[in-house]
């Protein structure tokens, strides 16, 4: 079934309903994900952000509308072709027990692979360039358990554009990492996204971070969009308190001049 979608946009939502069993955590979501760019997915604990996430790599079917791959229903395609397009890092991926960094950078091959045909050059290109692009190249041999924080998530990342899909989702990927870690893996999402043009799509919990980072933000809350756009345009004093309940003064960022939240009190109105 082909639906109208976004010409710019090769992922998006239509009317999009999310339920765990009986407990709608989405409802009625419209959402056009701008193709070449670095969305943003802001809000409160528990507003649907992970959900919409993992419904837009089809880990979750919807219990109302669709999600569109270059204007398909996602849940019509065929996975193969769906793995080829979109790749999806999930929150807390966990590794096989003592696998090797090359190992499992190569397993975001599999989407190519045929059973007449299991390893190829191609395949050989794409683990050797995602390992380069994203610094683990010398970490081949280690085993994954054994690896800090930071340098997991950045071999998780290279198991995704090991894929070679242009879209890639981001589940929190800075969750547990300290600040360093944090900014180096969002400079290497950034990069990605000036280097090769992927689109990504990344749930972010701080606030000041997706406002650095993305090219096209989204706030939600209570699983609705209630606003987005660039992040000069959504990131507001009024916007801040609406969806998270804080005051806040917004600011130029002295390193970037975009916006920047300082936060204030809990809201008490």
């Amino acid at each position: 079934m082909t639906v109208t979608a976004n010409a710019t946009s090769r992922l998006g939502a239509r009317e999009l309903t999310l339920a765990y069993e009986e407990r709608t955590v989405v409802e009625g979501l419209d959402l056009d994900v701008p193709d070449g760019r670095v969305t943003v997915i802001v809000g409160p604990n528990a507003c649907g952000k992970s959900t919409l996430l993992r419904a837009l790599g089809r880990l979750l079917k919807p219990a109302r509308g669709s999600v569109l791959l270059d204007g398909e229903e996602l849940a019509r395609i065929p996975t193969r072709r769906v793995a080829q397009s979109l790749g999806l890092l999930p929150q807390t991926p966990v590794a096989p027990e003592a696998i090797t960094v090359a190992d499992l950078v190569a397993r975001g091959r599999q989407p190519h692979q045929r059973w007449w045909q299991q390893w190829s050059e191609d395949d050989e290109r794409a683990v050797a360039d995602a390992m380069a692009r994203t610094d683990v190249a010398a970490l081949a041999d280690r085993q994954v358990d054994e690896l800090s924080g930071g340098q997991r998530q950045r071999v998780w990342i290279a198991m995704a554009l090991a894929q070679e899909t242009d879209l890639l989702l981001l589940d929190e990927p800075t969750t547990y990492l300290d600040i360093s870690h944090q900014v180096e893996v969002l400079d290497l999402v950034r990069r990605l996204n000036h280097e090769r043009g992927r689109t990504v799509v990344a749930v972010l919990h701080d606030l000041n971070q997706a406002a650095r980072y993305a090219d096209h933000l989204v706030a939600m809350k209570a699983g609705r969009v209630v606003a987005e756009g660039r992040p000069s345009d959504v990131v507001r004093a009024e916007l801040v308190r609406e969806v998270f309940g804080l005051e806040a003064v917004v600011v130029p960022d002295p390193v970037t001049g975009g916006p920047m939240v300082v936060p204030g009190r809990p809201w008490e109105g």
